[in-house]
């Protein structure tokens, strides 16, 4: 006998035969682990992921200022990528610090989850080491090209860079989705994984969707963020050209990507619906299984019921089914060991939602003064806006991660196998949680001060310098 995890399903009563003794002890001497390893994963990835966002989106950032610089024979667009560029090779090393560490971590925090399903979707990580050093080895190129190369090389030498930090992305959310929709194997009558297909397990359903919102999430963060930075400089009177480009060329990014960022919002909602119910209903407290259901817009979750909740008649029907009397699970649907915290996910997925929205407003109004008058807003609450755009799409991105994760549990694979049941059992974790909040702190107090240090000066590249290859 064998079952196939393309069509398993938490709560379908499913055995493990002769591995559940080993298993139930595992995770009872592991179970004082839990705290420990889950905050520290939750440390790791919350702050790496910020780091990510910049890998992902600034060297295009970056690169199209330059060739609109180079096109234009503007200096102060090729200074100010070359500023960027900077910034990026700052980065991009503190993301390599917390990236090794997370990788680490998967086989330190979570040996459970490696020893069984490694095989599976291990793969992707293989592939991401790859990615991670073609790109490295371009930023390298890249920095150091500037003066060295004709602006055509060094253009086209940042294209790896670009490609291998989306295809990083890629590999790594292919693996997350996995964890979220486990394909790609079957498993025998002891529970043993068989007909490993590393492939097929990297694109399962919630792959195209999960990786398309993270890929233009990390152009609102980093757009926001960038554009936020300069909206700070206007409004201490820095209103030179360096300062409206710079605030320019990121806002128009992220200003581009919110909108369509929305749409994806809906399929991958909708991916969450098919395959995932019970993260469903806890993202919108949703208790009793219900046609015609509400959409709930903040309230509290208390006794199988949420509270002072602004209700949409019919909302989330027409959202999942595009139907207002479709009929949508509730959390009565899953035994309640099975069920995930639903206040935590439903706050971070109101959070979430709260911040997109209001960076909706703010690129709506941003691109209607553009389109009638060809100008930024004038007014300063529009910069106090976009000085606060950044920290708001960082909750935003913070907000979703939580509500897939946390979402997900008590599953670390979703209806396979619990997350205490794959947590280390080794004593210690407590100091290596310890030990992680140290090195974090401190990297990202060297690395704001470097960033400071950067953004005091200006470059401005000569036109000798910019020409001296040609």
């Amino acid at each position: 006998m064998s079952v196939s995890a393309d069509t398993y399903r938490a709560g379908d009563g499913f055995e493990w035969g002769g591995c559940r003794g080993v298993v139930e002890l595992i995770a009872a001497e592991g179970a004082s682990n839990l705290p420990y390893a889950r905050h520290q994963m939750a440390l790791t990835l919350g702050w790496h992921i910020i780091f990510a966002c910049f890998g992902i989106a600034f060297p295009a950032i970056v690169v199209f200022t330059e060739w609109l610089g180079h096109r234009r024979g503007d200096e102060v667009l090729t200074g100010l990528a070359h500023t960027w560029a900077k910034a990026m090779g700052v980065l991009f090393a503190a993301g390599a610090v917390s990236g090794t560490l997370l990788s680490f971590e998967m086989g330190i925090l979570w040996p459970g989850l490696m020893d069984r399903f490694g095989e599976v979707f291990g793969f992707p990580f293989v592939l991401e080491g790859f990615a991670f050093f073609v790109e490295a080895i371009f930023v390298g190129v890249y920095l150091f090209g500037w003066t060295r190369l004709s602006p055509r090389a060094h253009m086209l030498s940042a294209l790896p860079m670009v490609v291998a930090g989306i295809a990083g992305a890629f590999f790594v959310v292919s693996a997350n989705a996995w964890m979220n929709n486990p394909t790609g194997f079957r498993l025998d009558a002891e529970g043993n994984v068989v007909g490993a297909r590393p492939w097929a397990a990297m694109f399962g359903p919630s792959t195209w969707p999960q990786f398309t919102h993270m890929w233009l999430a990390a152009f609102m963060v980093t757009g926001f963020l960038i554009a936020s930075v300069y909206a700070v400089g206007m409004l201490r009177g820095r209103r030179d050209r360096h300062h409206r480009m710079g605030l320019l060329i990121p806002l128009t990014v992220a200003a581009i990507i919110t909108p369509v960022q929305i749409g994806v919002g809906d399929w991958i909602a909708n991916t969450v619906a098919d395959n995932q119910p019970a993260k469903l209903a806890a993202m919108e407290g949703l208790y009793k299984t219900t046609a015609g259901a509400d959409l709930s817009l903040g309230g509290v979750y208390v006794d199988e019921e949420l509270r002072y909740a602004l209700e949409i008649p019919h909302g989330l029907s027409l959202l999942i089914h595009h139907d207002p009397d479709g009929v949508v699970p509730g959390l009565e649907e899953v035994p309640p060991d099975q069920r995930p915290p639903v206040n935590v996910v439903h706050i971070a997925y109101n959070a979430m939602v709260a911040m997109g929205t209001a960076l909706l407003g703010l690129a709506a109004w941003f691109g209607l003064v553009w389109w009638r008058r060809r100008r930024l807003p004038r007014t300063a609450w529009f910069l106090r806006a976009v000085g606060v755009s950044g920290v708001a799409a960082v909750v935003a991105m913070e907000g979703g991660w939580v509500t897939t994760e946390v979402g997900r549990q008590p599953w670390i694979v979703y209806g396979l196998m619990r997350t205490e049941e794959a947590v280390s059992p080794a004593g210690g974790l407590a100091w290596g949680l310890a030990a992680v909040a140290v090195v974090y702190s401190m990297l990202t107090f060297f690395t704001v001060v470097v960033l400071r240090r950067l953004a005091r000066g200006r470059d401005t590249l000569a036109p000798q310098e910019e020409g001296a290859t040609r």
